[in-house]
């Protein structure tokens, strides 16, 4: 066992009721993710956050949240919580700048859906199967979040107008990412301004926006049989209902399965929540603020290698979901 992941299995046996076996990496991204096996067979998730895209309060605010859906019938990730009683600690660890906020969750069984750079496997009835859930599973979600009264003190960012196509979007200018030749700039200016007019003109009323996980990428879908479970509040949030449901669609938009995988989330959503025809027919205004907010997410990593791998695939979908938008 290296040293940093020797120092994390020493932090987790300080911090946690817990006495660990082996530790191994699941995803080392934005956050740093971690298998941790325990000695009585167990198994637990080990999170270390990236620093500074989430305060303490709104930290506390996920776990808030991810209770009452608990509490609501929606199966989310468990919180292991620390010898202080808290769902999460902070810490200075070697081989990571700053302080961090760590957090340990109970292990969920289940396969991933799919990944960013893999796609989805899927084909035939399972991907109206699987989709359908999704669907499902997104309308749950926005059903308990519009009855649902937050406490005070409640705080999580905005997936509103401004995070999206503000001066400033909350994940960052997309338009002016390095890797956009000049006339991909003039189209991505053109977007900024099409999305800042629609999604103020679309509104923020209950039946259409409030709080979304806002992630709903195969990958933060594990698969158990039939079973389907959501994981990964990281980037939940204020947002459009439809900004969820292109999430769930859009890394697949270009592949065969996506009428189908569209067809079914549409029809899986409509068993538990209304989606009019005429919402439903802003969802290319939504694939495109999708889109948009990943340019901006390897702009500010410039020079990082994930974001440097995943560049040219990000501008090819942002490109095509803009002109799909623009153009229709």
């Amino acid at each position: 066992m290296d040293a940093l992941l020797q120092r994390l299995v020493s932090l987790v046996e300080t911090r946690w009721p817990l006495q660990c076996a082996s530790i191994q990496p699941i995803k080392v991204r934005e956050n740093a993710v971690y298998a941790v096996h325990l000695r009585d067979g167990g198994k637990v998730v080990l999170r270390v956050h990236r620093c500074g895209y989430h305060c303490d309060a709104a930290l506390q605010s996920e776990r808030t949240w991810m209770q009452a859906l608990e509490e609501h019938g929606i199966e989310v990730p468990r919180h292991v919580l620390s010898h202080g009683g808290r769902s999460f600690e902070k810490s200075f660890i070697e081989g990571f700048d700053g302080e961090r906020q760590v957090d340990v969750f109970h292990w969920i069984q289940g396969q991933q859906l799919g990944s960013v750079e893999q796609g989805v496997a899927l084909q035939g009835a399972s991907v109206a199967d699987v989709y359908r859930q999704v669907g499902q599973l997104a309308a749950r979600l926005h059903n308990q979040s519009s009855a649902w009264r937050a406490p005070a003190g409640f705080l999580r960012h905005a997936w509103d107008a401004e995070g999206l196509a503000g001066e400033r979007p909350f994940w960052g200018r997309f338009w002016d990412l390095a890797a956009l030749t000049e006339s991909q700039r003039r189209l991505f200016v053109e977007l900024r301004q099409a999305l800042w007019r629609g999604l103020r003109e679309f509104g923020t009323g209950a039946d259409r926006y409030g709080l979304i996980h806002a992630d709903l990428v195969p990958e933060n879908i594990l698969v158990d049989g039939e079973a389907l479970q959501v994981i990964d509040f990281d980037d939940a949030g204020f947002g459009w209902h439809l900004f969820e449901i292109a999430t769930s669609l859009y890394f697949i938009r270009r592949d065969s399965i996506y009428e189908r995988a569209r067809d079914a989330v549409v029809e899986g959503y409509r068993r538990h929540r209304p989606l009019s025809e005429s919402h439903l027919a802003l969802l290319p205004m939504f694939l495109a603020a999708r889109g948009s907010t990943y340019l901006g997410w390897v702009h500010t990593r410039a020079g990082e290698p994930v974001a440097e791998e995943l560049t040219p695939a990000l501008v090819e979908l942002a490109v095509a979901a803009a002109e799909d938008y623009l153009n229709g």
